[in-house]
Protein backbone atom coordinates (compact mmCIF):
# COMPACT_ATOMS: atom_id res chain seq x y z
CA UNK A 1 0.00 0.00 0.00
CA UNK A 2 1.34 3.30 -0.99
CA UNK A 3 0.94 5.41 2.50
CA UNK A 4 2.64 8.56 1.13
CA UNK A 5 -0.50 10.45 0.15
CA UNK A 6 -2.20 9.47 3.79
CA UNK A 7 1.28 11.01 5.43
CA UNK A 8 0.89 14.21 3.36
CA UNK A 9 -2.15 14.90 4.30
CA UNK A 10 -1.13 14.08 7.66
CA UNK A 11 1.57 16.47 7.71
CA UNK A 12 -0.48 19.26 5.78
CA UNK A 13 -3.04 19.30 8.77
CA UNK A 14 0.00 19.45 11.62
CA UNK A 15 1.07 22.79 9.64
CA UNK A 16 -1.94 24.31 9.70
CA UNK A 17 -2.51 23.25 13.55
CA UNK A 18 -1.22 25.89 16.43
CA UNK A 19 2.33 24.46 17.77
CA UNK A 20 2.05 21.88 20.06
CA UNK A 21 -2.25 21.37 19.43
CA UNK A 22 -3.95 18.03 19.64
CA UNK A 23 -6.15 16.44 16.93
CA UNK A 24 -8.48 13.56 17.45
CA UNK A 25 -10.48 11.60 14.92
CA UNK A 26 -12.27 8.46 15.65
CA UNK A 27 -13.99 6.13 12.82
CA UNK A 28 -17.49 5.21 12.30
CA UNK A 29 -18.73 2.63 14.52
CA UNK A 30 -20.35 -0.73 14.13
CA UNK A 31 -23.77 -0.82 13.42
CA UNK A 32 -26.14 -3.44 14.61
CA UNK A 33 -28.81 -4.57 11.64
CA UNK A 34 -30.90 -7.09 13.47
CA UNK A 35 -29.82 -10.04 15.97
CA UNK A 36 -26.67 -10.94 15.40
CA UNK A 37 -25.40 -9.52 12.20
CA UNK A 38 -24.42 -5.75 11.86
CA UNK A 39 -24.38 -3.89 8.71
CA UNK A 40 -21.72 -4.30 6.39
CA UNK A 41 -18.98 -1.99 7.88
CA UNK A 42 -17.98 1.42 5.85
CA UNK A 43 -15.07 3.28 7.83
CA UNK A 44 -15.65 6.97 8.52
CA UNK A 45 -14.45 9.10 5.80
CA UNK A 46 -12.38 11.91 7.18
CA UNK A 47 -10.42 8.60 8.93
CA UNK A 48 -9.56 7.14 5.90
CA UNK A 49 -8.46 10.00 4.52
CA UNK A 50 -6.27 11.00 6.79
CA UNK A 51 -5.07 6.96 7.70
CA UNK A 52 -5.76 4.68 5.06
CA UNK A 53 -6.75 2.32 7.82
CA UNK A 54 -9.73 0.71 7.81
CA UNK A 55 -10.77 -1.45 10.66
CA UNK A 56 -13.70 -0.38 13.11
CA UNK A 57 -12.31 0.63 16.64
CA UNK A 58 -9.88 3.41 16.12
CA UNK A 59 -8.79 6.76 16.63
CA UNK A 60 -6.28 8.75 15.32
CA UNK A 61 -4.38 11.12 17.27
CA UNK A 62 -1.80 14.03 15.58
CA UNK A 63 0.13 16.23 17.42
CA UNK A 64 1.74 19.18 15.98
CA UNK A 65 5.29 20.06 15.89
CA UNK A 66 6.37 22.48 18.88
CA UNK A 67 10.01 23.80 19.42
CA UNK A 68 12.29 20.99 18.67
CA UNK A 69 9.69 18.53 19.02
CA UNK A 70 8.46 17.07 15.83
CA UNK A 71 4.90 16.10 15.02
CA UNK A 72 3.75 13.01 15.70
CA UNK A 73 0.77 10.17 14.38
CA UNK A 74 -0.74 7.95 16.80
CA UNK A 75 -3.31 5.26 16.34
CA UNK A 76 -5.29 3.60 18.21
CA UNK A 77 -6.82 0.36 17.15
CA UNK A 78 -7.98 -3.06 18.16
CA UNK A 79 -5.23 -5.74 18.97
CA UNK A 80 -4.24 -8.90 18.04
CA UNK A 81 -6.87 -11.70 18.76
CA UNK A 82 -6.37 -15.13 17.25
CA UNK A 83 -9.71 -15.98 18.14
CA UNK A 84 -11.72 -13.49 16.97
CA UNK A 85 -9.75 -13.50 13.58
CA UNK A 86 -10.82 -17.21 13.33
CA UNK A 87 -14.44 -15.63 12.54
CA UNK A 88 -14.08 -12.42 12.00
CA UNK A 89 -10.76 -12.00 9.72
CA UNK A 90 -7.37 -10.45 10.29
CA UNK A 91 -6.86 -7.52 12.66
CA UNK A 92 -3.38 -5.65 12.02
CA UNK A 93 -2.74 -4.99 15.79
CA UNK A 94 -1.10 -1.84 16.93
CA UNK A 95 2.21 -2.76 15.93
CA UNK A 96 1.40 -4.25 12.60
CA UNK A 97 -0.48 -1.01 11.46
CA UNK A 98 2.18 1.06 13.01
CA UNK A 99 4.59 -0.78 10.72
CA UNK A 100 2.49 -1.19 7.26
CA UNK A 101 0.25 2.22 7.59
CA UNK A 102 3.46 4.79 8.50
CA UNK A 103 2.14 6.00 11.81
CA UNK A 104 4.74 7.26 14.52
CA UNK A 105 3.20 5.01 17.20
CA UNK A 106 -0.01 2.63 17.56
CA UNK A 107 -1.31 1.55 20.78
CA UNK A 108 -4.62 -0.50 22.26
CA UNK A 109 -8.00 1.34 21.68
CA UNK A 110 -8.26 -0.06 25.15
CA UNK A 111 -5.46 2.28 26.20
CA UNK A 112 -7.05 5.52 24.73
CA UNK A 113 -8.18 7.18 27.81
CA UNK A 114 -5.13 6.94 29.74
CA UNK A 115 -2.78 8.03 26.81
CA UNK A 116 -5.10 10.91 25.35
CA UNK A 117 -5.16 12.24 29.31
CA UNK A 118 -0.88 11.98 28.70
CA UNK A 119 -1.41 14.12 25.35
CA UNK A 120 -3.72 16.67 26.03
CA UNK A 121 -1.28 17.61 29.12
CA UNK A 122 -0.32 20.95 28.34
CA UNK A 123 -1.59 21.37 24.79
CA UNK A 124 -2.42 24.70 24.33
CA UNK A 125 -5.79 23.88 22.02
CA UNK A 126 -7.79 20.65 20.90
CA UNK A 127 -8.97 20.19 16.96
CA UNK A 128 -11.68 17.21 16.48
CA UNK A 129 -15.47 16.69 15.18
CA UNK A 130 -17.35 20.15 17.41
CA UNK A 131 -20.72 18.52 18.58
CA UNK A 132 -20.73 15.84 15.86
CA UNK A 133 -20.61 12.84 17.82
CA UNK A 134 -22.37 12.55 21.22
CA UNK A 135 -19.76 9.78 22.28
CA UNK A 136 -16.62 11.66 21.21
CA UNK A 137 -18.14 14.81 23.32
CA UNK A 138 -18.33 12.88 26.40
CA UNK A 139 -14.67 11.12 25.57
CA UNK A 140 -13.54 15.00 25.50
CA UNK A 141 -14.93 16.29 28.54
CA UNK A 142 -13.50 13.50 30.63
CA UNK A 143 -10.13 13.58 28.88
CA UNK A 144 -10.18 17.43 29.80
CA UNK A 145 -11.43 16.82 33.66
CA UNK A 146 -8.81 14.19 33.86
CA UNK A 147 -5.97 17.06 32.68
CA UNK A 148 -7.54 19.61 35.04
CA UNK A 149 -7.06 17.17 37.87
CA UNK A 150 -3.62 18.21 37.60
CA UNK A 151 -3.82 21.37 38.16
CA UNK A 152 -1.80 21.37 40.97
CA UNK A 153 1.01 20.23 39.36
CA UNK A 154 1.78 23.33 36.72
CA UNK A 155 -0.17 20.79 33.96
CA UNK A 156 -2.78 22.54 31.98
CA UNK A 157 -5.81 21.60 29.85
CA UNK A 158 -6.67 23.03 26.06
CA UNK A 159 -8.24 26.08 26.32
CA UNK A 160 -9.48 26.33 22.89
CA UNK A 161 -11.19 23.60 20.41
CA UNK A 162 -11.29 24.08 16.71
CA UNK A 163 -14.03 22.28 14.72
CA UNK A 164 -11.50 19.82 12.97
CA UNK A 165 -13.77 18.74 10.44
CA UNK A 166 -13.88 22.25 8.33
CA UNK A 167 -10.22 21.44 8.20
CA UNK A 168 -10.39 18.66 6.57
CA UNK A 169 -13.94 19.84 4.12
CA UNK A 170 -11.46 22.37 2.53
CA UNK A 171 -8.50 19.80 2.00
CA UNK A 172 -10.49 17.23 0.61
CA UNK A 173 -12.17 19.48 -2.17
CA UNK A 174 -9.13 18.99 -3.82
CA UNK A 175 -8.37 15.66 -4.95
CA UNK A 176 -4.41 14.81 -5.31
CA UNK A 177 -3.71 12.51 -8.17
CA UNK A 178 -4.03 9.70 -6.68
CA UNK A 179 -7.59 10.09 -5.91
CA UNK A 180 -7.94 10.90 -9.25
CA UNK A 181 -6.92 7.81 -10.78
CA UNK A 182 -9.17 5.97 -8.35
CA UNK A 183 -12.01 8.40 -9.31
CA UNK A 184 -11.50 8.15 -12.87
CA UNK A 185 -11.41 4.22 -12.59
CA UNK A 186 -14.53 4.10 -10.42
CA UNK A 187 -16.67 6.42 -13.05
CA UNK A 188 -15.39 4.16 -15.68
CA UNK A 189 -16.49 0.88 -13.87
CA UNK A 190 -19.82 2.80 -13.42
CA UNK A 191 -19.60 3.86 -17.23
CA UNK A 192 -19.44 -0.11 -18.45
CA UNK A 193 -22.27 -0.83 -16.08
CA UNK A 194 -24.26 1.58 -17.62
CA UNK A 195 -23.88 0.42 -21.00
CA UNK A 196 -24.24 -3.45 -19.50
CA UNK A 197 -27.42 -2.59 -18.20
CA UNK A 198 -28.80 -0.93 -21.44
CA UNK A 199 -27.60 -3.53 -23.30
CA UNK A 200 -29.38 -6.50 -21.29
CA UNK A 201 -32.61 -4.09 -21.01
CA UNK A 202 -35.88 -5.26 -22.74
CA UNK A 203 -39.15 -4.34 -22.24
CA UNK A 204 -41.27 -6.52 -19.42
CA UNK A 205 -38.23 -6.58 -17.57
CA UNK A 206 -38.77 -5.49 -13.69
CA UNK A 207 -36.75 -2.56 -12.26
CA UNK A 208 -34.53 -5.40 -10.36
CA UNK A 209 -33.25 -7.23 -12.97
CA UNK A 210 -31.78 -4.21 -14.41
CA UNK A 211 -29.87 -2.92 -11.16
CA UNK A 212 -28.81 -6.44 -11.13
CA UNK A 213 -26.52 -5.86 -14.13
CA UNK A 214 -25.09 -2.65 -12.37
CA UNK A 215 -23.99 -4.36 -9.08
CA UNK A 216 -22.53 -7.39 -10.96
CA UNK A 217 -20.55 -5.38 -13.17
CA UNK A 218 -19.17 -3.18 -10.56
CA UNK A 219 -17.78 -6.48 -8.46
CA UNK A 220 -16.87 -7.90 -11.52
CA UNK A 221 -14.74 -5.36 -11.99
CA UNK A 222 -13.19 -5.22 -8.85
CA UNK A 223 -15.44 -2.26 -7.19
CA UNK A 224 -16.36 -3.22 -3.25
CA UNK A 225 -19.75 -1.48 -3.17
CA UNK A 226 -22.48 0.64 -4.85
CA UNK A 227 -21.75 3.98 -3.83
CA UNK A 228 -25.40 4.69 -2.80
CA UNK A 229 -28.68 2.93 -3.49
CA UNK A 230 -29.15 2.64 -6.77
CA UNK A 231 -32.34 4.56 -8.63
CA UNK A 232 -33.78 1.99 -11.45
CA UNK A 233 -36.71 4.08 -12.46
CA UNK A 234 -39.02 3.08 -15.53
CA UNK A 235 -41.91 5.48 -17.01
CA UNK A 236 -43.36 8.02 -14.36
CA UNK A 237 -41.29 6.17 -11.31
CA UNK A 238 -38.26 8.61 -13.23
CA UNK A 239 -40.36 11.53 -11.72
CA UNK A 240 -39.27 10.33 -8.23
CA UNK A 241 -36.09 11.97 -7.89
CA UNK A 242 -35.21 9.80 -5.06
CA UNK A 243 -37.00 6.70 -6.09
CA UNK A 244 -34.87 3.55 -5.19
CA UNK A 245 -37.87 0.72 -4.45
CA UNK A 246 -36.73 -0.88 -8.22
CA UNK A 247 -39.71 -3.19 -7.98
CA UNK A 248 -41.89 -2.00 -11.06
CA UNK A 249 -42.17 -3.76 -14.11
CA UNK A 250 -40.63 -1.81 -17.44
CA UNK A 251 -43.33 -1.14 -20.14
CA UNK A 252 -42.63 -1.01 -23.67
CA UNK A 253 -42.22 2.52 -24.62
CA UNK A 254 -40.95 3.58 -21.27
CA UNK A 255 -37.59 5.53 -20.51
CA UNK A 256 -35.25 3.88 -17.48
CA UNK A 257 -33.80 6.63 -15.84
CA UNK A 258 -30.17 4.88 -13.78
CA UNK A 259 -28.38 6.69 -11.12
CA UNK A 260 -25.64 4.44 -9.95
CA UNK A 261 -22.15 4.46 -9.37
CA UNK A 262 -19.88 1.72 -7.56
CA UNK A 263 -17.46 2.56 -4.63
CA UNK A 264 -13.88 1.62 -5.64
CA UNK A 265 -11.17 2.13 -2.75
CA UNK A 266 -13.66 4.27 -0.54
CA UNK A 267 -14.12 6.99 -3.27
CA UNK A 268 -17.69 7.01 -5.35
CA UNK A 269 -18.62 7.64 -8.83
CA UNK A 270 -22.49 9.30 -9.58
CA UNK A 271 -23.71 8.60 -13.02
CA UNK A 272 -27.30 9.20 -14.12
CA UNK A 273 -28.18 8.06 -17.32
CA UNK A 274 -31.64 7.48 -19.07
CA UNK A 275 -32.61 5.73 -21.91
CA UNK A 276 -35.53 3.87 -23.90
CA UNK A 277 -36.27 0.29 -22.25
CA UNK A 278 -37.32 -0.60 -26.25
CA UNK A 279 -34.28 0.87 -27.63
CA UNK A 280 -35.96 3.46 -29.51
CA UNK A 281 -36.31 7.18 -28.52
CA UNK A 282 -40.35 8.20 -29.37
CA UNK A 283 -40.53 11.74 -30.99
CA UNK A 284 -41.18 13.46 -27.50
CA UNK A 285 -38.92 11.90 -25.14
CA UNK A 286 -36.18 12.49 -27.86
CA UNK A 287 -37.14 16.16 -27.48
CA UNK A 288 -36.78 16.48 -23.62
CA UNK A 289 -33.63 14.36 -23.77
CA UNK A 290 -31.73 16.42 -26.43
CA UNK A 291 -33.08 19.81 -24.21
CA UNK A 292 -31.70 18.18 -21.15
CA UNK A 293 -28.31 17.08 -23.26
CA UNK A 294 -28.25 20.71 -24.04
CA UNK A 295 -28.52 22.30 -21.25
CA UNK A 296 -26.12 19.79 -19.81
CA UNK A 297 -23.18 20.86 -22.59
CA UNK A 298 -24.32 24.22 -21.71
CA UNK A 299 -23.15 23.67 -18.00
CA UNK A 300 -19.84 22.16 -19.28
CA UNK A 301 -19.20 25.01 -21.30
CA UNK A 302 -18.46 27.30 -18.39
CA UNK A 303 -16.77 24.76 -15.74
CA UNK A 304 -13.10 25.38 -15.22
CA UNK A 305 -10.89 27.81 -13.24
CA UNK A 306 -12.60 31.07 -12.42
CA UNK A 307 -15.85 30.18 -13.05
CA UNK A 308 -18.33 30.34 -9.90
CA UNK A 309 -19.71 27.12 -9.00
CA UNK A 310 -23.01 28.80 -9.67
CA UNK A 311 -22.38 29.53 -13.13
CA UNK A 312 -22.91 26.21 -13.78
CA UNK A 313 -26.15 26.05 -12.25
CA UNK A 314 -27.41 28.97 -14.23
CA UNK A 315 -26.25 28.58 -17.59
CA UNK A 316 -28.32 24.88 -17.25
CA UNK A 317 -30.99 26.64 -16.25
CA UNK A 318 -31.90 29.07 -18.63
CA UNK A 319 -31.29 26.58 -21.82
CA UNK A 320 -33.95 24.46 -19.56
CA UNK A 321 -36.19 27.19 -19.38
CA UNK A 322 -36.32 28.61 -22.77
CA UNK A 323 -36.82 24.76 -23.63
CA UNK A 324 -39.61 24.81 -21.25
CA UNK A 325 -41.21 28.02 -22.93
CA UNK A 326 -40.49 26.48 -26.71
CA UNK A 327 -41.73 23.27 -25.81
CA UNK A 328 -45.12 24.84 -24.51
CA UNK A 329 -44.18 23.60 -20.73
CA UNK A 330 -44.59 26.91 -19.68
CA UNK A 331 -46.89 29.55 -21.04
CA UNK A 332 -45.24 31.83 -23.02
CA UNK A 333 -48.24 34.76 -22.44
CA UNK A 334 -47.82 34.07 -18.58
CA UNK A 335 -43.96 34.33 -19.27
CA UNK A 336 -42.56 36.14 -22.03
CA UNK A 337 -38.93 35.64 -21.53
CA UNK A 338 -35.98 33.13 -19.83
CA UNK A 339 -35.49 35.78 -17.28
CA UNK A 340 -39.05 36.28 -16.58
CA UNK A 341 -39.39 31.88 -15.85
CA UNK A 342 -36.59 32.43 -13.29
CA UNK A 343 -37.45 35.18 -11.55
CA UNK A 344 -40.80 33.46 -10.81
CA UNK A 345 -39.10 29.95 -10.53
CA UNK A 346 -41.84 28.92 -12.72
CA UNK A 347 -39.34 26.20 -13.94
CA UNK A 348 -39.03 24.60 -10.64
CA UNK A 349 -42.37 22.78 -11.48
CA UNK A 350 -39.81 20.80 -13.80
CA UNK A 351 -36.79 21.15 -12.65
CA UNK A 352 -36.52 21.68 -9.15
CA UNK A 353 -32.64 20.20 -8.03
CA UNK A 354 -29.42 21.85 -8.13
CA UNK A 355 -27.19 20.94 -11.30
CA UNK A 356 -24.50 19.35 -9.12
CA UNK A 357 -22.48 18.59 -5.99
CA UNK A 358 -18.84 18.04 -4.98
CA UNK A 359 -17.70 14.33 -5.71
CA UNK A 360 -15.29 12.38 -3.50
CA UNK A 361 -15.23 10.09 -0.74
CA UNK A 362 -19.08 10.50 -0.16
CA UNK A 363 -21.27 10.93 -3.16
CA UNK A 364 -22.39 14.55 -1.77
CA UNK A 365 -18.48 15.33 -0.45
CA UNK A 366 -17.14 17.45 1.25
CA UNK A 367 -15.98 21.05 0.35
CA UNK A 368 -18.18 24.45 1.28
CA UNK A 369 -19.95 25.89 -1.91
CA UNK A 370 -19.70 29.31 -1.17
CA UNK A 371 -16.73 31.49 -0.19
CA UNK A 372 -17.02 31.96 3.64
CA UNK A 373 -14.12 35.18 3.71
CA UNK A 374 -15.58 37.07 1.80
CA UNK A 375 -18.60 39.54 2.80
CA UNK A 376 -21.93 38.07 1.10
CA UNK A 377 -20.36 34.44 1.28
CA UNK A 378 -20.42 34.44 -2.99
CA UNK A 379 -20.81 31.02 -4.76
CA UNK A 380 -16.99 30.32 -4.88
CA UNK A 381 -14.54 30.16 -7.85
CA UNK A 382 -13.75 26.48 -9.41
CA UNK A 383 -10.11 25.73 -9.35
CA UNK A 384 -8.28 22.49 -10.41
CA UNK A 385 -8.21 19.30 -8.39
CA UNK A 386 -11.81 19.61 -7.64
CA UNK A 387 -14.62 16.85 -8.55
CA UNK A 388 -18.24 17.89 -9.29
CA UNK A 389 -20.85 16.42 -10.95
CA UNK A 390 -23.22 18.35 -13.78
CA UNK A 391 -26.59 16.94 -13.75
CA UNK A 392 -29.75 18.29 -15.24
CA UNK A 393 -32.67 16.99 -15.98
CA UNK A 394 -36.64 17.72 -16.59
CA UNK A 395 -39.63 16.17 -14.97
CA UNK A 396 -42.82 16.40 -16.35
CA UNK A 397 -45.47 14.88 -14.19
CA UNK A 398 -49.17 14.94 -15.35
CA UNK A 399 -51.06 18.51 -15.09
CA UNK A 400 -53.71 21.00 -16.29
CA UNK A 401 -51.79 23.23 -18.94
CA UNK A 402 -49.02 20.69 -19.72
CA UNK A 403 -49.14 18.75 -23.12
CA UNK A 404 -50.15 15.77 -22.43
CA UNK A 405 -47.21 14.03 -25.20
CA UNK A 406 -44.82 15.03 -22.26
CA UNK A 407 -46.88 13.49 -19.31
CA UNK A 408 -44.78 10.81 -17.16
CA UNK A 409 -41.09 11.75 -18.74
CA UNK A 410 -38.57 12.38 -16.39
CA UNK A 411 -34.70 12.44 -17.89
CA UNK A 412 -31.56 13.34 -16.12
CA UNK A 413 -28.08 13.15 -17.47
CA UNK A 414 -24.80 13.53 -15.35
CA UNK A 415 -21.57 12.89 -15.50
CA UNK A 416 -18.23 12.71 -13.10
CA UNK A 417 -16.33 16.35 -14.21
CA UNK A 418 -12.64 17.21 -13.37
CA UNK A 419 -11.55 20.49 -13.13
CA UNK A 420 -8.53 20.78 -15.08
CA UNK A 421 -5.67 23.92 -15.50
CA UNK A 422 -6.99 24.21 -18.76
CA UNK A 423 -10.89 23.31 -18.42
CA UNK A 424 -12.23 20.21 -17.20
CA UNK A 425 -12.00 16.11 -18.08
CA UNK A 426 -15.04 14.26 -18.03
CA UNK A 427 -14.51 10.97 -15.81
CA UNK A 428 -17.73 8.88 -16.62
CA UNK A 429 -17.02 9.41 -20.37
CA UNK A 430 -17.50 5.32 -20.47
CA UNK A 431 -21.50 5.69 -19.88
CA UNK A 432 -22.76 6.40 -23.55
CA UNK A 433 -24.89 9.30 -23.34
CA UNK A 434 -25.88 10.77 -27.05
CA UNK A 435 -29.34 9.75 -28.05
CA UNK A 436 -27.88 8.29 -31.32
CA UNK A 437 -25.39 6.42 -29.65
CA UNK A 438 -27.50 4.89 -27.27
CA UNK A 439 -29.63 3.62 -29.58
CA UNK A 440 -27.06 2.01 -31.59
CA UNK A 441 -25.97 0.12 -28.63
CA UNK A 442 -29.15 -1.51 -28.21
CA UNK A 443 -29.53 -2.61 -31.17
CA UNK A 444 -26.28 -4.96 -31.20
Amino acid sequence: MNNAPFAARRARLCAAMQPGAVAILSTAPEVQRNSDTDYPYRHDSYFYYLTGFTEPDSVLVLVAAHGSTAAQAILFCRQKNVEREIWDGFRHGPEGARATFGFDSAFPIEELDAEMARLLANAPAAYYALGHSATLDMQMKNWLLAVRRQARTGITAPTVAHDLLAMLDEMRLFKDDAEQAVMLRAATISGVAHARAMLASKPGMYEYEIEAELLHEFRRSGAQYPAYTPIVASGANACVLHYNANNTQTRDGDLVLIDAGCELDSYAADITRTYPVNGRFSGPQRVLYELVLASQGAALAVVRPGQKYSDIHDAATRVLAQGMLDLGLLDKHKFGSVDDVIAERAHQQFYMHGTGHWLGLDVHDAGAYRDVTVEGKPSRPLQPGMVLTVEPGIYVRAADGVPEQFWHIGIRIEDDVLVTPGGHAILSAAAPKLADDIEQLMRT
